[in-house]
């Protein structure tokens, strides 16, 4: 698809969905379905005073905090358990038992430990984050040609300038997959936490405006959430093509990890 047509047909979408929404608010009633106008004048009025922007960054600061604390052992643990196959084998079941744990029941235990504040929605990004990155790594590092690896053996590559030169390009592009991936559910996982427990956030600002009945405003907190999410999205997406412009253009790792996902 060429980026003029596929402008085009976003664009057309765009239309779509405002048109739907409009008609669900004419349908359900302002009071549940916010109108759009209704959200944009409400969405200007707490920019303008910069509450929302106050909020916004909260929430980017507990997905930004969130993200590093485990996004940074994600990577590395894959390269170091190559080393180590035998431990990964054992180690191998508890990470698919943690993956598969329901983030969302951790939380009432991150307050617990860490408060309300900013350590506790940090600790259950981290928490998301950690395995999926982990396992787009994991994917990556197993996926190096083994030809290559045994060509650089011979040439007399020692195990270091392996992993550095032959199993890290290798990766790369799976860390990226894991990396867009995951930060779109770090801002929602920041989001997730606030809702539960916290006094500040975009999703502290969903939670008070709902018990107050204030739709726009919840509608305004969705909308900015989405907002940022897509804006992540697209910095990603970006330094991405620019990263890794040596790669071939129909290998999408990506897309494989959301498939198996």
């Amino acid at each position: 698809m060429r980026g003029g047509q596929g402008a085009r047909d976003r664009l057309v979408l765009a239309i779509g969905g405002l048109v739907a929404w409009q008609l669900a608010a004419l349908v359900f009633g302002a009071h549940w379905i916010s109108p759009p106008l209704a959200t944009a004048r409400r969405f200007v009025q707490l920019a303008a005073t910069g509450e929302l922007l106050r909020h916004a960054l909260i929430t980017l600061a507990a997905a930004a905090g969130g993200f590093l604390v485990g996004a940074v052992p994600a990577v590395l643990l894959p390269f170091a358990l190559r080393r180590a196959p035998r431990l990964a084998a054992v180690l191998d079941p508890y990470f698919v038992a943690g993956y598969g744990m329901p983030k969302l029941a951790l939380a009432p235990l991150f307050i617990l430990w860490f408060g309300i504040g900013l350590a506790s929605k940090v600790a259950l990004v981290a928490s998301l984050v950690f395995f999926l990155i982990f396992f787009s790594t994991a994917a990556g590092v197993r996926g190096t040609d083994r030809r290559l690896v045994a060509m650089a053996r011979v040439a007399g590559a020692s195990e270091r300038s392996v992993a550095r030169h032959v199993v890290w390009p290798g990766a790369v592009p799976h860390i990226f997959a894991g990396f867009k991936i995951s930060l779109s559910y770090a801002v929602g996982a920041a989001v997730v936490g606030e809702l539960i427990s916290s006094n500040r956030g975009l999703g502290y600002l969903i939670q008070a405006a709902s018990q107050d009945f204030d739709t726009a405003t919840v509608f305004v907190g969705l909308l900015a959430l989405t907002l940022l999410i897509v804006a992540i999205d697209a910095i990603v997406e970006a330094a991405g093509r620019r990263l890794l412009r040596w790669r071939p253009v129909d290998v999408q790792p990506e897309r494989r990890l959301v498939t198996a996902a």
